[in-house]
């Protein structure tokens, strides 16, 4: 999928003007409530938004990585719903948002592109909201392994994973253990 969006959206945003940014790992490239000025495209490393919960866990709502739109759906926002933080270090190419409207209206191409790319994003959204549906952790982790390929994730990104299946990583790890023995 990755390699089709690269192929698809980056060619046509070639032509608008941008600004690359470097996020450091854990540093913010914005915040819930901030305006929507700019449309980030991920060209490195990954950027995730996150939903603070009031339990003070966190929620990974869209994990970015190269090739990627982030918060695709601010483009039709004032605001952020939510935080974009950077899992390691990363790149991306901020381009304005009126500038990438104004791509959308003037060449019909890229908007049947644009739409083909939100479509996957709801997929995807649907997917997650699925997983979130399941009652137990086992269940959770279950469909997450299958949704990722069958495999597990990198070392030390375990807590990611806690996240994205909106569990504690206590129960996770717990999981984890009874699946060991």
């Amino acid at each position: 999928m990755i390699i089709i969006m690269l192929q698809s959206i980056e060619p046509y945003l070639k032509g608008l003007r941008a600004r690359q940014r470097h996020i450091d790992g854990g540093q913010s490239l914005f915040h819930r409530g901030d305006t929507v000025k700019e449309m980030h495209f991920v060209l490195a490393g990954s950027v995730h938004l996150v939903r603070h919960q009031s339990d003070g866990s966190i929620l990974i709502l869209q994990r970015a990585g190269p090739g990627s739109i982030l918060a695709e759906a601010s483009l039709y926002s004032q605001a952020y719903h939510c935080d974009a933080v950077a899992f390691g270090a990363a790149e991306t190419r901020a381009y304005a948002k009126a500038g990438f409207k104004k791509l959308l209206a003037k060449r019909p191409e890229f908007s049947d592109v644009w739409a083909g790319y939100l479509a996957r994003e709801l997929q995807s959204a649907r997917l997650r909201s699925e997983v979130l549906s399941l009652k137990t952790v086992a269940g959770r982790l279950d469909a997450w392994i299958v949704w990722n390929g069958g495999g597990s994730p990198a070392r030390g990104e375990w807590k990611l994973v806690a996240n994205e299946i909106g569990v504690s990583p206590e129960a996770l790890y717990r999981e984890i253990a009874k699946r060991r023995h």
